[in-house]
């Protein structure tokens, strides 16, 4: 966290927490079932651990994004959206939440008061329901090109073509590149440049404009 937090630092970067399940064999994207209460633990003790971390360093954690099941249970269960909103809101009320557009989390967050961010995945396939494609599924993780092809259209246009060729509608304030995506420093490069070529300006989350 130290040395994430302090390259951050360094480069002028906004700091994110990114709490998911206590399960690293399975990098936290395996469903573990833990009650609700353990879910507002469990984002409360990892952001909290951040945000000592950032403080002791001069910085502040300006926003929360639950990490892979978890995140995904969010979108859908409203107990543990409550829960995590609820955590998130006692360290901090300024801090933005993360999450997909229309999820149970988004709105758990905007009844708490919390500024919510709605999320575009830039390296990830999309389903027709604008769910993203199980990563077991081959063509689930796009390559740059495609990756880059696919924010720019969601930024122009608002829409993003689903894995078997049908377009939908899709609303989101900031985009997801995954790091452990291979090439995964390239991808972005590429799709910054894509941005810039098509007059598009990157630049940090509002939280008042998000409310």
């Amino acid at each position: 966290m130290r040395d994430t937090v302090q390259v951050a630092l360094e480069h002028g970067l906004a700091i994110g927490a990114h709490p998911g399940y206590q399960d690293h064999e399975g990098f936290g994207r395996r469903e573990t079932g833990v009650a609700a209460a353990d879910v507002a633990a469990l984002v409360r003790d990892q952001t909290g651990a951040l945000m000592q971390v950032a403080a002791s360093l001069g910085g502040l954690v300006g926003h929360v994004k639950l990490h892979g099941a978890l995140y995904h249970r969010a979108h859908r269960d409203r107990s543990v959206a409550e829960a995590a909103a609820g955590a998130v809101a006692t360290l901090d009320p300024a801090l933005i939440v993360v999450g997909m557009d229309g999820s149970a989390l988004m709105q758990a967050c905007r009844e708490q008061g919390l500024a919510f961010a709605r999320e575009a995945f830039a390296d990830r396939a999309y389903a027709r329901d604008c769910q993203l494609v199980p990563r077991a599924q081959p063509g689930s993780v796009l390559t740059a090109e495609a990756a880059a092809r696919q924010v720019v259209r969601m930024v122009h246009h608002g829409v993003v073509e689903s894995i078997d060729g049908v377009v939908v509608p899709i609303d989101f304030d900031t985009v997801c590149v995954h790091s452990d995506t291979p090439d995964a420093v390239e991808l972005a490069q590429s799709i910054r440049l894509a941005l810039a070529e098509a007059g598009v300006t990157v630049g940090s989350m509002n939280p008042v404009s998000l409310r």
